[in-house]
């Protein structure tokens, strides 16, 4: 930012001030996005030799998506006055949006590829009322970036009551060159790749080449696909040949390959360059390959903290750690502030906030045993039936067997590992085992308390109690999920004393 911006940054006269006329350009990643339908019936009319019908369809939709570009360009139109925002658009429903500088939570910074390069930016402002809701309030899609610094550098100083004049440059940059609270390296990033691989692309990859390995020539799953890519081979041919695993084997660990890169692929494009800074106000995270983010997280809103691993994560030493926040993030109340950190260095983000990570060891009670005991029974129950099922109609229920075998031990390990604890006004919960969770929350942020039973949770002697904490984005992971129903109305009778 330079010391012309600020000048700039004053209230405009007139009519307001339109996007930058490079926003024609930089929606069109939007529009090809929203194409691939019409790419798809393009595509299929020029196989079927219908060339001419599909250059009518996908050029009715480009001059289409482009008028509805240059429309939206030229109807809309925002202004900065001396405490609030105004954005006019529409061409046949006109609408007209006021948002006072008092309401605005967060003032974020967007760049695309196409932003970056022509020195651009898109600016988000969120309030209380868009923490929760899908996209923010006021959207600037496309300013300068000078110009977008500026907007937020007027809304903080609005917001702390201070004039223009004195949210100066330095203050600016004092924030944006101190030593980031937390960040990642290129190597780091890649590591965070190796646990974001996901199970559900597997299974979109297994169904794809089952159902059109065919036509795509690549069926991982076949010994034919294994037969034509070893053909010059003999004596590996011979092999696939003689061993009907073969294909199998080969297809789970192309589709897990596959599935790992893509998730390292997803996370160096999202977590490139990730970069924590703690500002006088609260958190700025900077963070993305294509589109990189600026992201402000006011200290006073962040509501709840939640430590995340696993068992293969933990036994590494890593660890993920998240906000839940009054303002959001595309649409979230979670913030992802150390995407892959080591135990010591969310301490340190935590205790930025002035709060602990974890209460004394003696502090921590156990759950009822009621869960386990309901979950063991059911378990129990799929086992025999799958023994009786295997015995009287084929060996084939054995794996049923192994699969209930194995939940019940999961079930075991979940609930060893299941605890609370309220110490120093937090309450903290700690529990899982394949996605281990430490909740912290601030008995002061918790707004409601539910305990909930049925007719079999009280067989069992049990009950599940949910504690309310504004944002609502990590909802499920503020619970105990078993507790004897005088220790949930001890528990709640101490939340609300204190």
């Amino acid at each position: 930012m330079t010391d012309a911006a600020v000048p700039a940054a004053a209230a405009p006269a007139g009519r307001g001030e339109r996007l930058h006329p490079l926003y024609l350009l930089t929606s069109l990643p939007k529009v090809i996005k929203g194409a691939w339908g019409i790419i798809a019936g393009g595509a299929y009319l020029a196989f079927q030799d219908k060339l001419g019908l599909a250059l009518l369809l996908l050029g009715a939709f480009l001059l289409f998506s482009i008028g509805g570009s240059l429309v939206r360009w030229l109807t809309f139109r925002f202004q900065l006055d001396d405490d609030e925002l105004r954005v006019e658009s529409g061409l046949i429903n006109r609408s007209s949006r006021s948002i006072p500088f008092d309401r605005v939570t967060d003032v974020d910074i967007e760049q695309g590829p196409l932003h970056r390069l022509f020195g651009l930016a898109r600016v988000r402002m969120e309030t209380g009322a868009s923490s929760a809701a899908k996209d923010s309030e006021g959207v600037l899609d496309t300013i300068t970036l000078d110009r977008a610094e500026a907007i937020r550098q007027i809304v903080r100083a609005h917001r702390s009551g201070t004039a223009l004049a004195q949210a100066d440059l330095p203050q600016e940059v004092a924030e944006t060159d101190s030593a980031p609270l937390f960040a990642m390296t290129t190597s780091r990033v890649l590591i965070a790749g190796l646990f974001n691989f996901s199970l559900a692309i597997i299974a979109a990859l297994f169904g794809a080449s089952q159902t059109l390995g065919d036509v795509i020539g690549f069926d991982p799953f076949s010994r034919a696909f294994w037969l034509e890519l070893v053909a010059s081979t003999g004596p590996l041919r011979d092999y696939v040949v003689q061993h009907r695993f073969v294909a199998a084997l080969g297809g789970t660990l192309v589709l897990a390959a596959i599935g790992i890169g893509t998730g390292m692929i997803r996370t160096m494009l999202r977590e490139h360059g990730f970069r924590l800074e703690r500002t006088h106000s609260g958190f700025r995270r900077r963070r993305g390959l294509l589109t990189l983010t600026d992201v402000t997280i006011p200290a006073r809103r962040v509501q709840a903290s939640l430590l995340q691993t696993g068992p293969v994560r933990r036994r590494f030493g890593w660890f993920e750690l998240k906000f839940q926040s009054l303002a959001s993030d595309g649409g979230e109340g979670s913030h992802v502030v150390a995407p892959l950190a080591r135990e010591y260095e969310a301490d340190a983000i935590q205790q930025s906030l002035d709060r602990p990570m974890s209460p004394a060891p003696d502090d921590w009670r156990p759950v009822a045993p009621g869960q386990f005991r309901s979950a063991a029974t059911l378990l129990a129950i799929g086992i025999v039936l799958s023994l009786a099922a295997a015995a009287l109609l084929s060996p084939w229920a054995l794996l049923g067997s192994a699969s209930f075998a194995a939940l019940l031990v999961t079930s075991w390990l979940e609930h060893r590992r299941s605890r609370y604890a309220l110490s120093g006004g937090y309450l903290f919960l700690d529990g899982g085992w394949w996605k281990q969770r430490l909740a912290v929350v601030p008995v002061a942020r918790i707004q409601s308390m539910d305990i909930a039973e049925n007719s079999w949770t009280r067989l069992f002697r049990f009950v599940r109690m949910r504690f309310g904490v504004a944002g609502g984005s990590l909802l499920s992971s503020f619970a105990i999920d078993a507790l004897d129903r005088a220790d949930a109305e001890a528990l709640r009778e101490q939340l609300v004393a204190q």
